[in-house]
């Protein structure tokens, strides 16, 4: 007799919104997969999960960790279970995104240019000037199109209340697409009936989709623009993604040593002799870009690429200097700038957010650290990061003295449980907190949000750090069709 996966022993929080579960069963949206898998015995799940690892062994699927000093590439860990997220909820996930990317690009524009908003005391002048990916060297610099925000990776959780939140924006080199790729691709194999029968819609034109982009982002230099794809190298963590990416799009994966600057413009090295290159999509961090300009010690840019960038003869994706509006105390000013340059209110809420450089603030966290996270401004991966509510007292006083002696250096923000949703863990479905990436494409013909992204999913039970360095996972995203 066949031994269904689904009820057995699944419990979810009171305080937790389940993906999957309501209080009077299972979501519509969910319905039709969870049937048709109901049938499923625990061996026939066993078989599924156990292909997918191997798939993502085969695939080389890995992501690198720096533990001790060494670099320790692992496979990336892969939930067989999808997240569904129907079409009326994404189609407010979608514009609420187009929103935020149109009022963050203005934002950009502005603050290295004419400053309107903080002339206006919308945002001080002390939070930007302070803010270390800041880039004096950007200002006035003309930018293609008027356009920074090329590529984005936009963070969203949902509450107890259903409600989905911007945790935060990625609008440097956001990292994470490869494996929604992949997971995509797993997905495939294991359910193959499933996504058509659902009305799954496609996420595998994603890298035509950024081919596209990046040739109209050409400037109009030439004809037929030659792309690149810059990475700092194999040591680097999400080096899989680079080259998945480049082969995907067909075109070149170079490091900066592979690029050379002659009379303010970029030429790669072939065996063919120089080709110019329009258009850089880096994965480097703005620091290391060119040593002539920022970290002369740096090995991993092109000496002289800044000049060239600001003659106008490359256009690099994304901008230089984004790193300002990826500060997460800049972070709690977003719905100001969407209500002062569109217009407009909010579609998606912020969580709500304490910068410690105001006093009172302070004084309020210090006296609620055990329902607090308390981020660095500038931190990412998990790192630098209290969960109140899981830190010891010793935890939280170093926390509170590094607070004081540093205030602009950290936010806080009440603790938000994220949402749950079903997992194949030790043969069972268990809930696990996730969050959920949107992979966002910024171009001179518009905004196009792929449908789905990136699910990272907390596998230690009762965690809410999803970061794959930190012990997260993901499983694959499907957004159902109308």
């Amino acid at each position: 007799m066949k031994s269904s996966i689904i009820h057995e022993g699944y419990k979810i929080e009171d305080s937790l919104w389940d993906e999957m579960y309501s209080d009077e069963g299972i979501r519509e949206h969910y319905a039709p997969f969870m049937a048709d898998i109901e049938s499923l015995t625990h061996d026939d799940m066993a078989k599924k999960n156990d292909l997918a690892r191997k798939l993502f062994m085969t695939l080389g699927v890995t992501f690198t960790v720096y533990d001790s000093g060494e670099c320790i590439e692992k496979i990336f860990p892969f939930d067989v279970i999808p997240r569904i997220i129907n079409a009326q909820e994404w189609e407010k996930i979608e514009s609420g995104i187009k929103q935020r990317l149109r009022a963050l690009n203005i934002f950009l524009k502005d603050i290295y240019h004419e400053q309107f908003i903080l002339k206006d005391k919308i945002i001080p002048f002390e939070l930007i000037y302070s803010c270390p990916f800041y880039l004096k060297e950007m200002s006035h610099v003309k930018i293609p199109f008027d356009i920074y925000t090329h590529i984005s990776g936009i963070d969203l959780i949902r509450d107890f209340d259903g409600e989905f939140y911007v945790l935060e924006d990625n609008l440097r080199t956001p990292s994470g697409v490869s494996y929604m790729l992949e997971n995509r691709n797993i997905s495939n194999r294991i359910f193959p009936n499933q996504l058509p029968k659902n009305k799954v819609r496609l996420v595998r034109n994603y890298p035509d989709m950024l081919l596209k982009n990046l040739l109209e982002l050409s400037n109009l230099q030439s004809s037929k623009p030659t792309v690149a794809l810059l990475t700092p190298g194999i040591f680097n963590s999400a080096y899989f993604e680079h080259s998945t990416l480049a082969k995907l799009m067909g075109i070149e994966l170079v490091e900066g040593r592979d690029l050379v600057v002659d009379n303010l413009k970029v030429y790669m090295k072939t065996t063919k002799g120089l080709q110019q290159v329009h258009v850089i999509y880096r994965r480097v961090d703005d620091e290391f870009l060119d040593p002539l300009t920022f970290r002369p010690d740096s090995n991993l840019g092109v000496p002289g690429l800044y000049w060239a960038y600001r003659a106008g003869n490359v256009n690099i994706i994304n901008a230089m200097g984004n790193g300002v509006s990826d500060d997460k105390a800049v972070y709690a000013y977003v719905p100001d700038m969407i209500r002062y340059y569109l217009n407009e209110e909010p579609i998606l809420k912020n969580v709500p957010t304490y910068a410690m450089e105001n006093i009172d603030n302070r004084k309020m966290v210090f006296e609620n650290m055990h329902n607090m996270v308390i981020k660095r401004t500038n931190g990412s991966g998990g790192y630098g990061m209290l969960i109140g509510n899981s830190a010891t007292d010793r935890q939280i006083n170093e926390f509170k003295d590094a607070i004081t002696a540093a205030p602009r250096d950290f936010i806080a923000q009440p603790i938000i449980n994220l949402s749950s949703a079903p997992c194949f863990i030790d043969g069972k479905l268990q809930p696990r907190r996730v969050d959920l990436r949107p992979f966002a494409l910024f171009g001179p013909s518009g905004i196009d949000i792929v449908p789905g992204g990136l699910t990272r999913v907390a596998l230690k039970e009762g965690s809410l750090v999803v970061n794959s360095s930190q012990g997260g996972g993901s499983k694959d995203t499907w957004v159902l069709g109308n």
